[in-house]
């Protein structure tokens, strides 16, 4: 074994608080049924994990290992993910009238989108733990990136996806590997498949915030925004929210920074997107709820903000309410114009997820709840060369 400087010390449930031992697989806490996350000896984190040693440290997010949790480092699959670009999009933030609008641009990622951080950690760590085989419920890029992690150490990935799904996101799994099974319904519907497989196979589910490890692979986006914006946090964070781990991970990340002396206890306003034909989490923040209602017929143009239920509600809502933020819905025509829009005045061609975040910015510039001077990180996850149909 050669160690990592992985200070991962316990599992600790998000809801009732109970601990449990990281050493072997887990999924949703014995006790609750709620998400567990990684908890790390961040004391000891801080003595080498620091603004000094991170200059000359690789460029992905491998780069923060003694906050992420695969101890050997012969169980790290790297194919290149993280360290995106945060690029000023000057052009988009004139025609916007806020000149400090900026885009991180998950689409370079391996595979082509932002799941790729978390499953490169999931699929490592589940790796390290002796997992044999791999299943997943996805609306497809989380299907795509599992499928190249597990293929990258031979691991068998089983998948199950809506069977409307664009035949792009299908036919990336085969080509990686996958065993994929198209289920009539919504991925809500593919979970439950996964869960038979589980029960029957002993596969190892790694579906979004029902294992502990993807989320530690997205809360990343947090460390690479503070040190590519020099430590000093945006004002407004737009994030696309379907299963909501890169949100949660991020507020996650910003908390262990603090507490490592990385940043101070000032924090961006968190805002979560959705489509206005699948906005649970838009629905229970104005209602005020700790948890959310399954959506009834979801559908939207954004695939990957089709999931009527998250397992991760609760997280969600609390990251938006602690930062003083809010979420928002907008149509699917809206996307679809504002993916244009963002192509056009960036040369970023977003998927349909990224471009609600813009749409998204829009509206709240409109309502004043966004102010011309404030500085905006707007998230584009994923190509939009997976959606091209859309604007054929």
């Amino acid at each position: 074994m050669a160690p990592t400087r992985s200070t991962l010390t316990h599992l600790e449930c998000g809801r009732c608080g109970a601990t449990c031992d990281p050493g072997r697989l887990h999924n949703l806490c014995s006790k609750c049924a709620k998400p567990l996350l990684a908890r790390y000896d961040l004391a000891a984190a801080a003595r080498t994990l620091t603004k000094e040693s991170l200059r000359s440290r690789r460029s992905d997010l491998w780069r923060y290992e003694e906050v992420l949790p695969v101890r050997d480092e012969k169980a790290a699959i790297r194919l290149g993910e993280g360290w995106t670009p945060l690029v000023l999009a000057p052009r988009l933030g004139e025609q916007l009238g806020c000149p400090r609008t900026s885009i991180k641009d998950e689409s370079l990622n391996p595979t082509g989108s932002f799941k790729a951080r978390g499953l490169a950690v999931a699929v490592s760590r589940a790796f390290e733990l002796g997992a044999k085989e791999l299943a997943i419920p996805s609306a497809g890029n989380a299907a795509g990136a599992m499928c190249a992690y597990a293929a990258a150490v031979g691991l068998p990935a089983h998948v199950f996806m809506p069977a409307d799904v664009p035949a792009p996101f299908r036919i990336e799994c085969r080509a990686l590997g996958g065993r994929v099974t198209l289920v009539e319904g919504l991925i809500t519907d593919c979970g439950a498949k996964v869960r038979e497989g589980v029960q029957q196979h002993g596969w190892f589910d790694v579906s979004t915030l029902k294992e502990p490890y993807r989320l530690e692979g997205k809360k990343t986006l947090g460390y690479e925004l503070a040190e590519q914006t020099d430590w000093a946090l945006p004002d407004v964070i737009v994030y696309p929210t379907g299963g909501g781990t890169g949100l949660v991970g991020m507020w996650k990340a910003f908390d262990e920074m603090e507490r490592m002396g990385l940043i101070g206890p000032r924090r961006p306003r968190m805002v979560s997107v959705q489509s206005d034909g699948c906005a649970p989490i838009v629905k229970a923040f104005a209602e005020g709820k700790e948890f959310a209602e399954p959506w009834p017929g979801a559908r939207t143009v954004a695939d990957g903000l089709r999931v009527p239920s998250a397992v991760g509600d609760f997280l969600i809502l609390r990251a938006i309410r602690e930062s003083r933020g809010t979420a928002v819905e907008v149509p699917d025509g809206e996307i679809l114009r504002c993916a244009a829009l963002m192509g056009s005045l960036t040369g970023i061609f977003p998927c349909p997820e990224g471009a609600a975040c813009l749409a998204a910015q829009i509206r709240l510039l409109e309502s004043g709840w966004i102010r011309p001077e404030e500085s905006v990180v707007l998230f584009n996850t994923g190509t939009a060369l997976k959606y091209a149909h859309l604007w054929a």
